[in-house]
């Protein structure tokens, strides 16, 4: 729990947080106790980073918070309870080999399913540490994950040999090595890409605006009007000749309409005027609906006609050439704007929680897209969607060359929260060496090199509006075309050795 941002941000501590765990695990297992009490060790201990990392879920949703702080503590106990299986029917050394393949495997499949939340990923732990992880454009948070669990299996060997009063010089060794060389091989890693000079350097200036709206009392309760004065006005006191990009918040259009029916809404000629005076491309997070003939998916709802509508969390594009474009968020807040395996028991949608606008599953992309402008290749990235690595990752095979991130963030209130998903932003940044800007409705708006270093940011709870001098980039890195390919080939490998372990304690061994 203090290991992590914003909750104590004790990084090192990481290196050991397991270690407790471990000792606790190894002595039930030495002394042939049931299974159980691993399982309800490792709860109490994962509830404790649940609860400590994350409390601030409650503020928002009561319901929801509990939810989360159960379930996820739960799936991590099953993934722990996976390595005490392994180990007590293969033995100590298959046992705490198979460790790392174990929870980066977790955080792989924890990451892609239907009840996903990466948000606890120990490689989100260094998020605030940048120099100590450049070399995440060849690994992602995976690599970081993997790094934590190492270094602990180390200490843990350490303290055992210790008390056991055997030599540790070795093994101590080992672990300042495996301590110390990712630090030091991150600083030449970014030493090298400063001062690289084949980079193909393509300015492109953003007004990022900040207009610190209440998301529970004027977010969806104030006019139109009124909120899109407002962002214009904003933008205005910033924007220059060369500004290329205005990036407004996410749901910055509030009021779901029919996307066909955009042109028609009465803050549209404002936002077209904006754009000739300025000739300049806006970026706008809105909330939209498309109508279809046919149910299309588990978010399309009947219309008394007989059509189906579907809503969405979207962005929009209006560029220079006055043209429009829509792109859905992809990746939706479980309990929020998705309801798990919901398409199969449809009365699960009633359960969705109300934190203001649609309620129930939102309807989302087929595939992952960007929008292509006259002026560079830009990745809309709507607020959970900055905790996806590989999503990410897909936008920039795509060509993405800039990222933009859209978010509320003012649903916790002044807690860790906004502070981790902005600090969250800065890995995405170096997995994919691309500069990132974030608008924020509240909480932190921002813009972050390719290192992952914050250049600018803004306050909490305050209107504001950033100039920001960034750049097109557009090489891929390792992690850009290949994906979370330790998170992918681990859960492989666990599956293989789970189901070894199942069939060594199924079938009679022969002697």
């Amino acid at each position: 729990m203090l290991c992590f941002p914003y909750s104590g941000s004790i990084t090192p501590l990481v290196f050991i947080s397991l270690v407790p765990l471990l000792i606790v695990e190894d002595y039930i297992t030495t002394n042939k106790l049931p299974s159980r009490n691993v399982f309800i060790h490792a709860f109490i201990c994962f509830f404790i980073y649940n609860l400590g990392t994350s409390y601030w879920i409650y503020n928002s949703s009561a319901e929801g918070g509990i939810f989360a702080f159960i379930f996820n503590t739960t799936m991590m106990c099953l993934a722990f309870q996976s390595f005490h299986f392994i180990k007590k029917h293969l033995g100590n050394h298959k046992g705490y080999l198979s460790l790392p393949f174990v929870w980066l495997g977790f955080e792989h499949a924890h990451t892609n399913w239907e009840f996903s939340h990466p948000w606890l990923s120990f490689g989100n732990v260094f998020s605030i540490r940048t120099n100590w992880i450049q070399w995440y454009e060849y690994t992602g948070i995976s690599g970081g994950t993997l790094w934590v669990i190492v270094i602990n299996l180390l200490f843990f060997l350490l303290v055992k040999k210790w008390f056991a009063k055997e030599k540790i010089k070795k093994v101590a060794w080992i672990t300042g090595l495996v301590l110390l060389v990712p630090m030091v091989f991150s600083l030449l890693i970014k030493w090298s890409y400063e001062n690289k000079t084949d980079k193909q350097k393509k300015p492109f200036e953003v007004v990022i605006v900040q207009p610190n709206i209440d998301p529970y009392n004027e977010k969806f309760t104030g006019g139109p009007r009124k909120q899109t004065d407002k962002f214009i006005s904003l933008a205005n006191s910033k924007i220059t000749s060369k500004t290329q990009l205005v990036v407004y918040p996410e749901t910055a259009l509030s009021y779901s309409f029919y996307e066909d029916d955009f042109q028609l809404l009465s803050v549209f000629p404002s936002y077209l005027s904006s754009v000739r005076r300025w000739n300049t491309n806006i970026l706008i997070g809105a909330s939209t609906m498309k109508r279809f003939n046919t149910k299309r998916s588990k978010a399309s709802r009947k219309n008394p006609d007989g059509t189906y509508t579907e809503h969405y969390n979207s962005t929009i594009l209006i560029d220079k050439n006055l043209n429009n474009d829509f792109i859905h968020k992809s990746k939706l807040v479980v309990g929020v704007e998705k309801i798990p395996y919901s398409d199969f028991l449809p009365f699960l949608e009633d359960l969705a929680i109300d934190n203001g606008g649609i309620v129930g599953s939102l309807g989302e992309e087929d595939s992952v897209k960007i929008f292509n402008t006259s002026v560079g290749k830009i990745a809309p990235i709507v607020c959970y969607e900055s905790i996806y690595p590989e999503f990410v990752a897909e936008q920039c095979r795509k060509g993405a060359e800039l990222l933009s991130v859209i978010t509320n963030d003012g649903w916790w209130g002044d807690t860790p929260g906004y502070k981790q998903h902005f600090s969250f932003s800065r890995l995405r940044a170096i997995e994919n060496r691309r500069w990132l800007v974030r608008s924020a409705n509240t909480g932190k708006s921002g813009v972050i090199s390719p290192t992952g270093e914050v250049i600018s940011e803004t306050q909490w709870w305050k209107e504001d509006v950033l100039l920001a001098q960034t750049e097109l980039l557009n090489e891929n890195t390792v992690f850009s075309i290949y994906g979370d390919y330790l998170g992918r080939s681990s859960a492989f490998v666990w599956m293989l050795i789970f189901i070894y372990a199942i069939s060594k304690k199924i079938l009679p061994s022969r002697k």
